[in-house]
Order: C-alpha cells, then sequence, then structure tokens
C-alpha cells in the first residue's frame, strides 16, 4: 500500500493544510477599562475602526484607554400602543369604548339555563 493512503484518515474532521508560512494580519490591541475594575484587551485588524466604548463581560460600558466617552446623540422615545392610540382617540372616547366592551362582556358572561333534552 502507499503512504499516502487515506484509509483510516477522518477527512471531515482534519484538514491536510498547514499553518507553515502562514503570515497572520497585522492586528493591534486595544485595553478597555470598565467602571467597575475590569480590565479588556481585544485585538484589532490594524485596519479596522477601534470603537470607543466595549461591552465589558460584566455588562457595563468599558472606554478605551486612550480615548474619551463619545457624546451621547439624542434620539427620540420609542412610541408605545398607548401613545399610538392617544394619537387616534381622546380619554372620554376611549372610556364610553371600555364601557360597551365591558357590557359585551359581561352580557356573554351571563349563565344561561339551557333544556336537556332526553
Amino acid at each position: 500500500m502507499s503512504d499516502k493512503s487515506l484509509r483510516g484518515t477522518r477527512l471531515g474532521a482534519q484538514s491536510l493544510e498547514s499553518d507553515e508560512g502562514v503570515q497572520p494580519a497585522a492586528r493591534t490591541v486595544a485595553e478597555y477599562h470598565c467602571p467597575r475594575g475590569h480590565v479588556t484587551h481585544i485585538p484589532f485588524s490594524v485596519e479596522a475602526e477601534i470603537p470607543a466604548l466595549w461591552e465589558c463581560k460584566c455588562g457595563a460600558e468599558a472606554l478605551r484607554v486612550d480615548s474619551e466617552r463619545p457624546e451621547v446623540k439624542a434620539t427620540k422615545p420609542a412610541r408605545t400602543h398607548w401613545d399610538m392610540l392617544l394619537e387616534r382617540r381622546s380619554i372620554a372616547e376611549l372610556e364610553v369604548l371600555l364601557d360597551e366592551r365591558l357590557a359585551l362582556l359581561r352580557a356573554k358572561q351571563q349563565p344561561t339555563k339551557h333544556r336537556r333534552s332526553a
């Protein structure tokens, strides 16, 4: 048999390529400090734009060592269902609708006597 036989090898799990001669991409390491005292080192490509904030493992926002905290952009609060409802109806109209719906529900809940046929 030949030395190059593939018998017994796991083709799906192992690569026959080697890492010889492969150059990794140039990287820079950014250091982030969390308000709770955690320090995180994240490698980035030298071509990447490095963010000023990074989410720490504790969930807080960690700030990059050599940067300033970015300004918070003013955003509109999310419109809720209630806000959209108030755009279409007044409180008085909503109270009338509520009373009508409650009356319908109460009418359906009234016990009715049914006769059994023998």
